[in-house]
């Protein structure tokens, strides 16, 4: 199933431990459930001894969680983040991401995420091989200018987040396309 659902975004996710060091992990059983109010889930395996990520471990404890979206530009670092750290090491310092403060959240921000969700823990649903948490967004961050505050609408010209297509591949999200009759080889992606 993992290679044949794709592309599936990817949710970078930073959450703090109990002794203050940040954990930052990706992870592609993830996506919006509704706008109204704002809900993510994202899915975590446990590991192959039975014993909780990093990740999910201290969203149990914390309740709170920050997602980030992905982009070419950080994609090497956001791979690397998946790598297996020790807890008191922190992904971030170990593959040169930087730290920001959020709003309503402890745990940090990643300053170089284009986008960023606060979130805290909505709902917990749990199967044998891994838990399924439901957050619920409280602040949302952008790069400057990748959002049109008077339309409100994304400058999707300007935004390419990377997805996960199986295994350790992932796509790009440049070539894009509309079925709408006529269109012209420029979209209405370029005009927003």
């Amino acid at each position: 199933m993992a290679s044949l659902i794709v592309p599936r975004p990817i949710a970078l996710i930073t959450t703090l431990n109990a002794q203050g060091v940040v954990n930052a992990a990706p992870f592609s059983m993830f996506n919006m459930l509704g706008e109204e109010p704002p809900i993510v889930m994202v899915s975590i395996n446990r590991r192959q001894d039975g014993d909780l990520k990093h990740t999910a471990q201290n969203i149990v404890a914390s309740r709170e969680f920050v997602v980030h979206i992905a982009d070419e530009a950080m994609a090497r670092q956001m791979h690397r983040c998946g790598e297996n750290f020790p807890a008191e090491v922190s992904e971030l310092a170990a593959v040169g991401l930087t730290a920001a403060p959020c709003r309503q959240v402890r745990p940090p921000r990643i300053a170089e995420a284009p986008v960023a969700f606060e979130c805290t823990l909505h709902e917990l649903l749990e199967t044998a091989s891994r838990q399924i948490f439901i957050g619920r967004v409280l602040w949302l961050h952008a790069r400057e200018g990748l959002v049109d505050t008077e339309a409100w609408r994304v400058r999707l010209q300007a935004y390419f987040p990377v997805a996960r297509f199986g295994a350790s591949f992932y796509v790009h999200t440049r070539e894009r396309f509309s079925l709408e009759a006529g269109a012209a080889p420029r979209t209405a992606i370029d005009e927003l």
